[in-house]
């Protein structure tokens, strides 16, 4: 399953980061983000009732393609509930061993947070599956390609400062995919229910990938 997950992940090459302090619409977000061709929802533990929005979107969307995971999430109890709830990613500010032995436990991919070369050595070590880069803006795509040139083997997901324009940059210097927030879902679009825009932002960062990913292969 997890196998299955990563490829995925770098096949599609964007993670919906979805912040909003009104979770009611978030299985419609998910299914305009669907219809644009973005699959992997990433439901932060700040939105409230979160966890049950992971089970809820897990039920209704089951059968099709679509990966929802959790994010911010702080500590093993809480990863472990996520699991429990249907999360089939876990992704972290920060590397916390426990969080990532649950990961592992049950088959579930662990993209925990890191910025520098011996924190994204740390955390690869000791069994995270891709690394979230976070703050990714600081450093920006050269930073990317820059930790890839010794450390090849290891997947980035550069997070924050991804947009429209920067995000081909990340994605030709290295990156297994990126993380997109309030660019690709607003939280004045899910207010609004302007699913038909959270669909159009979807398709143009496909389009972003699909284009990047050829200009990448040799």
């Amino acid at each position: 399953m997890k196998h299955q997950v990563l490829s995925s992940l770098k096949e599609s090459g964007v993670v919906a980061v979805i912040r909003t302090d009104t979770p009611d619409d978030l299985i419609a977000v998910s299914r305009a983000l669907m219809s644009g061709g973005v699959i992997f929802v990433e439901i932060t533990m700040t939105v409230p009732g979160a966890l049950e929005i992971i089970r809820d979107a897990t039920a209704k969307l089951k059968g099709q393609q679509v990966y929802i995971g959790a994010g911010t999430v702080l500590d093993a109890t809480t990863a472990r509930f996520a699991i429990q709830a249907g999360a089939t990613f876990i992704v972290s500010p920060g590397f916390d061993q426990a969080t990532t032995d649950i990961c592992q436990t049950y088959g579930v991919l662990s993209m925990p947070g890191a910025l520098t070369p011996t924190e994204i050595l740390h955390a690869w070590k000791h069994g995270a599956d891709v690394i979230k880069i976070f703050p990714a803006d600081l450093g920006g795509p050269d930073y990317i390609k820059t930790i890839k040139e010794p450390l090849p083997q290891i997947e980035l997901m550069p997070t924050k400062g991804i947009n429209f324009e920067t995000a081909a940059a990340f994605l030709k210097a290295g990156a297994i995919a990126v993380g997109a927030g309030g660019v690709l879902v607003s939280k004045e679009l899910i207010l609004q229910k302007n699913y038909g825009q959270i669909t159009e932002n979807a398709l143009k960062f496909s389009q972003i990938v699909k284009a990047a990913r050829q200009k990448s292969s040799p």
